[in-house]
């Protein structure tokens, strides 16, 4: 928590989702160097390689793969108690570019129990369609942060944290439609798709809290609660527990559970009535009644280079998540089936992390 550079370290990771007909691996690169006393930099290198036929995409399109790539530099400048960071992150793919600018600053306070952090992003993204050469829309985000740590006690340590953030432009998938009944003369009724509509606006706010208690055989027992709310009118929440535990020949073993629950958008829904019902209209399934349960486990092993004089240590981590998700008002429309009482949709995902960090 106290105002010091980061460590010298190098960072090579592979991680992996697959779930809900999803497929998402890559490798990601992370080198940083304290270049002057008061002067650290990094820069990382980020690739999702993505092959796609969820349950938006095969019902509304084809199956497709792409690949994300992203790069970063930040730099962190360390004077007194006072640290400042700045960074800018670039990211591509072949319907949208995404380019973010950061500062933050944090402080200590009364003998370094206590740390204030600020911090503002702000983000200029343009949105094409691989389908439509002319099509090109933008979008501006902006995020604020305000993060307050404490000492309680030589055991027990808590966060809070605060995010402010604000969308402008085109928020909306430019491939994703909504569906609408529509009724034959013979009275039977079938579905037919349009455009997705969404307001240009959008500001969120979240608030955090999470404690971790250090337990007196080195192992470490932490939860964390976070509220979401936004001007679409979603509001959701989710809590989280974790427990690590040393061994003495070197591994760190962690245990998490996690769950989430959010409402629908208020221009949301799985099936509208008629087409332009009102002036917004959506279904992404991201924007519905929803709750997704997750529970994890990573192992770690951290060990010495005593060959090798220039690096200090290095340790191999292994990470599993596995995710499900169940939609309150959120329908299969893949499935034959009357149209508005197909079954409600849910699936499982699993997440795979493996990395190696070296410290130098």
């Amino acid at each position: 928590m106290a105002a010091i550079l980061p460590e010298d370290r190098f960072d090579a990771l592979y991680h992996y989702y697959g779930g809900g007909g999803v497929d998402i691996s890559g490798p990601s690169l992370l080198f940083r160097k304290q270049v002057a006393a008061p002067l650290s930099m990094s820069a990382h290198y980020y690739v999702d390689t993505i092959s796609s036929a969820s349950i938006d995409v095969v019902t509304q399109a084809s199956p497709y793969n792409e690949e994300r790539t992203e790069y970063g530099l930040n730099v962190d400048y360390l004077n007194g108690k006072n640290l400042l960071s700045m960074g800018y992150t670039t990211s591509s793919e072949n319907d949208y570019v995404a380019n973010t600018v950061s500062v933050g600053i944090s402080q200590d306070f009364f003998g370094d129990l206590t740390n204030v952090s600020l911090g503002f992003a702000r983000g200029s993204d343009t949105v094409s369609r691989s389908t439509d050469n002319v099509f090109e829309r933008a979008v501006e985000r902006r995020n604020y942060r305000f993060g307050l740590s404490q000492i309680l006690t030589k055991n027990m340590t808590v966060t809070f944290a605060f995010d402010l953030t604000s969308d402008e432009g085109f928020l909306n998938n430019p491939y994703r439609s909504y569906r609408y009944s529509t009724v034959a003369g013979d009275g039977s009724v079938s579905e037919s798709w349009s455009p997705e509509v969404y307001p240009g606006t959008r500001t969120s706010n979240a608030l955090g809290l999470r404690g971790l208690y250090y337990l007196p055989y080195r192992a470490a027992i932490g939860a964390e609660v976070r509220q979401f709310s936004d001007t679409w009118g979603i509001k959701a929440q989710n809590w989280q527990v974790f427990y690590r535990h040393p061994t003495d020949n070197g591994w760190l073993f962690e245990v998490r559970y996690r769950q989430y629950s959010q409402n629908r958008a208020d221009f949301y829904s799985d099936l509208f009535d008629v087409q332009n019902a009102q002036n917004y209209m959506a279904r992404d399934k991201e924007l519905s009644t929803y709750e997704s349960q997750t529970f994890g486990v990573t192992a770690s092993y951290g060990f010495n280079f005593s060959g090798i004089q220039w690096i200090d240590r290095g340790s191999i981590n292994l990470s599993w998540d596995h995710l499900r998700f169940d939609y309150a008002d959120f329908r299969n429309a893949d499935v034959s089936s009357d149209v508005g009482n197909e079954p409600l949709y849910g699936f499982s995902a699993n997440v795979i992390q493996v990395y190696i960090s070296v410290w130098y």
